[in-house]
């Protein structure tokens, strides 16, 4: 059953269109991932899928309703629907309080109120800090905490704005395990944001990839759009003021471009192979995928790259270290 159906959704701002989707119907019980380079409009879709901000323009339907943005309809609207941000916050008390706050504005009765919280803690494992002060959880604890708090709501669809963005390997492995738990136990809608292409793999064959406001129907990682330059006879695609990515000849001055991500390399400045760019960054993510390590770095842009477990294992890269980034042309496709 169509849960949601979008037509001709547009969103502005300054006057410029960050958002511009023709259509997109997503169905009810299944998950979906939401991918995209930085500003390609992903979390302007999230917050409008959560009745959180209504669009420029276009017609928006949920459960075959119409969906109008007035106070009346809202209500109803945000008791099915909840969003976890990115980076949540909690009050400056217990773990049992924060997600009591909820039901209390809901009105559910003491008895149930506790049984709910409970029941919420132990879906996502953390039930043994129910009494436990909020302020001092780590970040990945906080992440739970938030998912059970929004689950403690019972909505029928769960948003999520990057629920693993900045966790080490084994809290991120912890979230994914308890998106798939939800989803067998609850049988819900779960629509999540991503960076992380491997990740969203994983948990569902379920896609939707935005790229300058609007929906690709390719699966390519790493897509950026920028202008064609060359230097000293070589062809590079100028992303932002100091991010140049190496391309094959070309005669076009505007592209946008993909990196295949095992054309992504993290090497010593001194090892690095004549023609191809170096670019230094920071890691801010770390995957398994399959039998192989994927790694995001943020080089100005954010980037992907996939290398061996033993070359991981050599160079011991971890979260936030910096690394130097090579890019071979040969993986770089123009569209």
């Amino acid at each position: 059953m169509t849960l949601y159906f979008l037509k001709d959704i547009r969103q502005h701002y300054n006057h410029r269109t960050v958002l511009n989707i023709s259509e997109l119907a997503l169905t009810s019980g299944n998950i979906y991932t939401l991918t995209g380079p930085n500003g390609a409009g992903k979390t302007t879709l999230l917050n409008i899928l959560s009745f959180l901000r209504p669009p420029s323009s276009g017609q928006m339907e949920f459960n075959h309703l119409p969906v109008t943005f007035n106070a009346a309809c809202l209500q109803k609207l945000r008791k099915s629907v909840v969003l976890v941000d990115q980076h949540p916050i909690l009050f400056s008390t217990t773990v049992y309080k924060n997600i009591e706050f909820g039901l209390k504005i809901r009105k559910i009765p003491h008895d149930k109120r506790k049984q709910i919280i409970q029941s919420s803690l132990d879906m996502v494992g953390m039930k043994k800090f129910t009494n436990a002060d909020a302020r001092f959880l780590s970040g990945g604890e906080t992440r739970r905490v938030a998912i059970a708090r929004a689950m403690a709501c019972s909505p029928d669809v769960l948003i999520m704005d990057e629920p693993t963005a900045d966790l080490d390997l084994e809290h991120q492995m912890t979230i994914e395990t308890i998106i798939l738990d939800i989803h067998r136990q609850k049988n819900i809608t779960i629509i999540f944001c991503t960076h992380n292409l491997a990740q969203g793999a994983r948990l569902t064959s379920h896609h939707i990839h935005l790229f300058a406001g609007q929906i690709q129907d390719h699966n390519h990682e790493n897509i950026f759009k920028g202008e064609i330059t060359k230097i000293r006879g070589r062809h590079y695609c100028r992303i932002t003021e100091k991010v140049l990515i190496p391309t094959p000849a070309t005669d076009k001055r505007e592209t946008k471009i993909s990196i295949h991500p095992t054309a992504i390399r993290v090497a010593d400045k001194k090892d690095a192979e004549p023609g191809l760019t170096i670019l230094k960054g920071k890691v801010i993510g770390l995957s398994e995928d399959k039998e192989r390590i994927r790694a995001t770095i943020d080089v100005g842009v954010l980037i992907s790259l996939l290398m061996e477990a033993s070359e991981y294992d050599v160079r011991n890269i971890r979260i936030n270290t910096m690394v130097d980034v090579e890019i071979n042309p040969d993986g770089v496709t123009l569209f």
